[in-house]
């Protein structure tokens, strides 16, 4: 296992711990002696640095919390940037851990749990009246953090990276969620997805926390199956509940509920007369572990105080240049079965493709190549291209299909073009944007001779004419 290294300090934050770490972020506790405050400090993860899109996801989170700016959701202080290029936001500090740690200590009484759902779907509720669409609702992006002094807590909605505004939301619809708890339709990249895949993560939240058997309600299937088992929650649950939380994880979005606020209002009808198991709203008075006197490593317990995604943890692809060990030669560079022809005064650096992996569970080839490959990500003046190659995605989605994941919402997209070079068909859709670079161009293609995808993003010099991407492509050679 790779040890890190903390920094002292990230910006004018004094480092004290690691609390988490995710595929693409990791998360500092640090210290404000300002305001004599601690505060999560969540980072970009290295390997992801060269993706322009995961830095576009990053930012939009940090900015969309800001914006939205509620009590129910995570607070974002400030945006900063390292050293090296990589974003950081500050966020709000949930000293009372994640939903996953509870979960991970034992059962949460069933009036608790309700009440507590309650919570979870009010505060998803904020988001959808803003139009936002969360699709990640895992029992890792539900903090908690405490409020006042008499032992009562907040429940908060974290790690909004997967979030889109609606309007943003249908046709071009990336393909990401936590399986389990994520909607069928998100597994479609061609599919409309919208306030009722929320409605479906909160239903299999609501199973996993009554359930009468909490290790066959802890979800890990990709795929869920079109018909249902019968929902089995413990006896000290309302009946009513559990047709409602069928109904919220129905497969087809037309049979579940619209919204997160119409579930709520269902599950407190559910919930009995008074309605208070569900309802109430307000801080959540902290619960006594179940395990009384058991005390957990103290990393377990914090773990999930980070805004971080954690359900998503895996191998962690490496940084560029850990993986390429062949030089430019020629004015090319390879690197496994890739080979590519570098524009004048371009050179290149071996990566693998994070967050991609092969049959046997390594993550799969790929490279930068810019003026300057470490920084590229990271300056938009500079110009530059990501290069990878995927047996994995071709097996679940074309060209055309990956590529509909692969929008930037701030920019304008051209239609869809084919070009043929080097015996490579490509599909193209270029973009012109507002802000950062002016234009970035999404690009790929199958492997002539096996089952692989090849993706290339390219962000072209100011300069270059139209025949600069047609050249840089007839330049990729597949073995």
């Amino acid at each position: 296992m790779t040890r890190v290294t903390a920094p002292l300090r990230i910006g004018p934050y004094a480092v004290e711990r690691l609390l988490g770490v995710g595929s693409f972020a990791m998360v500092w506790l640090g210290y404000d002696r300002a305001l004599d405050a601690h505060v999560a400090i969540k980072v970009l993860a290295e390997n992801w640095s060269h993706d322009l899109r995961v830095r576009e996801r990053f930012l939009d989170e940090a900015r969309l919390l800001r914006r939205l700016e509620h009590e129910r959701l995570i607070r974002v202080h400030a945006v900063g940037e390292l050293p090296d290029g990589r974003p950081y936001a500050v966020l709000a500090w949930a000293d009372g851990g994640s939903l996953r740690d509870r979960l991970a200590a034992g059962e949460i009484p069933a009036p608790t749990a309700l009440r507590l759902l309650g919570e979870v779907c009010a505060g998803v509720a904020v988001l959808h009246r803003h139009g936002v669409v969360h699709r990640d609702l895992t029992p890792g992006n539900i903090l908690f953090r405490s409020a006042g002094s008499g032992g009562g807590e907040q429940v908060l909605i974290a790690d909004l990276g997967l979030a889109k505004a609606l309007a943003a939301a249908s046709g071009l619809t990336a393909r990401a969620g936590t399986p389990g708890y994520m909607a069928p339709e998100q597994d479609d990249p061609g599919a409309v997805v919208d306030t009722r895949a929320d409605v479906y993560g909160l239903g299999r939240l609501g199973i996993r926390l009554l359930a009468a058997d909490p290790s066959s309600a802890n979800p890990t299937r990709p795929d869920p199956p079109r018909h249902s088992p019968e929902i089995r929650l413990r006896n000290d649950v309302p009946p009513a509940v559990a047709a409602v939380l069928a109904r919220a994880t129905a497969h087809r979005p037309a049979e579940r509920y619209p919204d997160a606020a119409t579930l709520h209002a269902a599950l407190i009808r559910a919930s009995g007369p008074s309605g208070r198991p569900a309802a109430a709203a307000g801080p959540v008075r902290r619960q006594p572990s179940p395990r009384a006197g058991a005390r957990r490593p103290y990393r377990l317990r914090r773990a999930g105080a980070a805004v971080v995604a954690l359900a998503a943890v895996g191998v962690v692809g490496a940084e560029p240049g850990g993986a390429g060990s062949a030089r430019p030669v020629g004015g090319t560079y390879t690197t496994g079965s890739l080979t590519v022809t570098l524009p004048p005064g371009w050179s290149a650096t071996g990566a693998t493709w994070a967050g991609q992996y092969g049959a046997d569970g390594e993550p799969e080839p790929a490279l930068v190549m810019s003026p300057q490959p470490r920084r590229w990500a990271a300056d938009p003046r500079l110009p530059g291209a990501f290069v990878g190659l995927s047996a994995s995605t071709a097996a679940r989605a074309t060209p055309a299909g990956f590529l509909a994941e692969r929008t930037h919402g701030d920019c304008t997209p051209a239609p869809a073009r084919v070009t043929r070079q080097a015996g490579v068909e490509w599909t193209v859709v270029a973009y012109r944007c507002e802000q950062g670079r002016p234009q970035i161009i999404e690009s790929a293609a199958l492997h002539p001779g096996r089952p692989a995808l090849v993706y290339v993003q390219i962000a072209p010099p100011a300069d270059a004419g139209p025949d600069f991407l047609d050249t840089l492509l007839a330049g990729v050679h597949l073995r």
